[in-house]
């Protein structure tokens, strides 16, 4: 998927916070389900507006990120 698809940030949309696409889920939500060690179905249960291809891409574009710092 490409970012655009994944999430955005709009600043009539919860004040610019990046959100998935389609949704009024920020991001940072989903970081913080793994955070305390909870798996994605657990965030897609609480949250089914966000696909699972949102969150998978998501984890994806963080980990390239990532490596490309490296």
């Amino acid at each position: 998927m490409k970012r655009s698809e994944i999430y955005h940030s709009d600043p009539e949309i919860l004040g610019g916070t990046p959100v998935f696409v389609g949704t009024r889920v920020p991001i940072e939500t989903l970081l913080d389900y793994l955070r305390k060690d909870k798996r994605i179905a657990d965030f897609r249960d609480d949250f089914p507006t966000v696909c699972e291809k949102q969150a998978e891409s998501l984890l994806e574009l963080v980990a390239q990120d990532l490596l490309a710092v490296s």
